[in-house]
């Protein structure tokens, strides 16, 4: 058995908590909620800040939470590292107690290249300034390899700017073992097949995305979208802006999950913006050629002229 289930270490809620947990009807706020029972503060909760304030400010909207709580600020490494000398480098390579001179050789070998002093820096920095450990670096070098090639083609390789900036953002999220970095590859495996389904709820082509929009997507899974909820926002976003708009449908999300509704049903129920919400078409294989697009577009614009039949019968009412 657990330790944490045996008696004298149960956490419990009272039914009226229960009751306002459900109303919010948000896994996260649920999680916080319980983080708060067990540890009384926010110490301790590996919370990134944009996971964190939404499901605070949903405690606290409900009386679950203090309304002076805030998240700890936590110190991030400065962007601006030691400027290592040449010295401090060759030195480093030379010690043979140490891992980096391993560690180089390594990521020589899968990046196929003689590392310069600026690379030889780089991973330095990495190592020694923010003290991530060899079997967290070269996975990380992989990752880099494998987005690298995705995006130009088998055998293309990443700068060194794109460890570099890779190697600050695990570190900022506190990837710094085996374990929490095998578990973010998943995250970020996962994600990456995400992405390609979201194009296809939001009527995009396939291709690579830009940095801004796998955030944006990133995003809406960690608020816990399904894929109605993702469809309705894209349509209201249309409505009002005649195209796709991430930023627009962004905020359309960010209200919905600050308000707990992450599903078509809690949206309809819970949001008070009177345009009809139509429920995601079910997802169908792609159809060869180019009659499966036709069918697509067909329905698209069928659904939209619905859409737009139902405001206009709303402003006429509102005229009267």
């Amino acid at each position: 058995m657990s330790q944490g289930l045996l008696p004298g270490s149960i956490v419990a809620m009272s039914d009226q908590a229960a009751q306002r947990l459900l109303k919010l009807d948000s896994g996260d706020a649920a999680l916080l909620y319980l983080h708060l029972l067990r540890r009384g503060s926010l110490e301790g909760l590996p919370w990134p800040e944009e996971r964190l304030r939404p499901a605070l400010a949903q405690l606290q909207s409900q009386g679950l939470a203090p309304a002076q709580l805030a998240p700890a600020e936590v110190p991030a490494p400065p962007e601006e590292p030691p400027e290592y000398p040449l010295e401090t480098i060759t030195a480093a390579l030379g010690d043979g107690a140490s891992t980096f001179p391993a560690l180089c050789d390594e990521v020589e070998r899968r990046l196929g290249k003689k590392l310069n002093a600026n690379d030889l820096r780089v991973l330095y920095t990495l190592y020694d300034h923010l003290e991530l450990p060899p079997e967290v670096i070269l996975p990380l070098v992989n990752w880099c390899i494998e987005e690298t090639e995705q995006k130009y083609g088998p055998g293309r390789r990443p700068p060194i700017s794109r460890i570099r900036r890779e190697g600050f953002l695990w570190a900022k999220k506190h990837i710094d073992t085996v374990e929490r970095a095998e578990a973010h590859l998943q995250t970020l495996a996962r994600l990456r097949s995400r992405e390609g389904q979201v194009l296809r709820l939001l009527d995009l082509p396939a291709r690579p995305l830009v940095e801004r929009e796998r955030n944006y997507i990133a995003a809406w899974d960690d608020m816990g979208f399904d894929d109605e909820a993702l469809r309705a926002a894209y349509e209201r976003t249309v409505m009002k802006k005649q195209t796709m708009d991430w930023n627009y449908m962004n905020g359309i999300l960010r209200r919905w999950h600050q308000k707990g509704l992450h599903t078509l049903a809690a949206i309809q129920a819970g949001d008070r913006d009177p345009r009809p919400i139509q429920a995601a078409p079910a997802a169908a294989p792609d159809a060869p050629g180019r009659g499966g697009e036709s069918q697509q577009a067909r329905e698209d614009m069928e659904r939209m002229r619905r859409l737009m039949e139902e405001m206009k019968k709303e402003e006429s009412s509102d005229g009267l």
